[in-house]
C-alpha cells in the first residue's frame, strides 16, 4: 500500500490573477485545508485572543502588523494541523516571514501563478459591485442585465475604491515589491513552480497535473 504524503504548500499571485479560483479547486481535487492568513486575522480579532487584541491595536494606531506577531498567528494555527495537508495562502509576505515559516515546516512547493499584469488590470476594472448584498458583476464576462444596476434590486452598482485603475496600478506595484524577495528566497531553494497565462481555466490543468504528480512522487517516496 503507498502511504500518503502531507502535503505542505503555499500558493501566491498578485490581486485579481485567479488564487482564489485555483485555491478552491486544489481543496476539491486533492482534500486539502485552505489557510487563509486573512481569515486567521479576523478570527482572532474576533475571539479576542491575546495576538488578536495585539493586531487590533496595530490596525488601530493605522500601523502594518509587525512580521513576528503575523508569523506567531499563523504557526500557532498551523500547530494544530501537523497531520493534515494544508495550502497556506497570503503567507508569508516578506523573507522574515518565509524564514520563521521555514524554521518550523519544509515546504513541498510554492505554487506562483504569474498572469500579465495588463490582463489584471482589465480583469478588476471591470468589477462592479452591489454593496448590501455583496453581488460582483464583470463587464466583460457576467454583465448586469441593465447597465450599472444589481439583477436582483434594481440597485446602482459602484466600483470599489479597490478596482479602480490606479488604485489597481499601485496595488500590483506594491505585490511585486513586496513578494518578488520571497519568491527568490523560494526559488534559492528549488520549490517555487510558476503557471502562466491569462485565463484560470487554462491555468488551473497545468497546476491539476503537477500537484497529481507532485504527490504521488512524495507517496512513492514515503512508502
Amino acid at each position: 500500500m503507498v502511504a500518503q504524503r502531507i502535503l505542505r504548500a503555499v500558493i501566491m499571485g498578485p490581486p485579481g490573477s485567479g488564487k482564489g479560483t485555483v485555491s478552491a479547486r486544489i481543496v476539491k481535487s486533492f482534500g486539502v485545508k485552505h489557510i487563509s492568513s486573512g481569515d486567521i486575522l479576523r478570527a482572532n480579532i474576533k475571539q479576542q485572543t491575546e495576538l488578536g487584541l495585539l493586531v487590533r491595536s496595530c490596525m488601530d494606531q493605522g500601523q502594518l502588523v509587525p512580521d513576528g506577531l503575523m508569523s506567531r498567528l499563523i504557526l500557532k494555527d498551523l500547530k494544530s494541523m501537523e497531520h493534515i495537508s494544508w495550502l497556506l495562502d497570503g503567507f508569508p509576505r516578506t523573507v522574515s516571514q518565509a524564514e520563521a515559516l521555514d524554521q518550523a515546516y519544509t515546504l513541498d512547493t510554492v505554487i506562483n501563478l504569474n498572469v500579465p499584469f495588463q490582463t489584471i488590470k482589465e480583469r478588476l476594472t471591470s468589477r462592479w459591485t452591489h454593496i448590501s448584498s455583496g453581488r460582483v458583476y464583470n463587464t466583460d464576462f457576467n454583465p448586469p442585465k441593465v447597465p450599472g444596476f444589481d439583477d436582483v434590486t434594481g440597485e446602482p452598482l459602484v466600483q470599489r475604491d479597490d478596482d479602480k485603475p490606479d488604485t489597481v496600478t499601485q496595488r500590483l506595484k506594491a505585490y511585486e515589491t513586496q513578494t518578488q524577495p520571497v519568491l527568490e528566497f523560494y526559488r534559492s531553494k528549488g520549490v517555487v513552480k510558476t503557471f502562466t497565462g491569462t485565463e484560470t481555466n487554462k491555468i488551473w490543468p497545468h497546476v491539476e497535473e503537477f500537484l497529481h504528480q507532485r504527490i504521488s512522487l512524495d507517496s512513492q517516496r514515503a512508502a
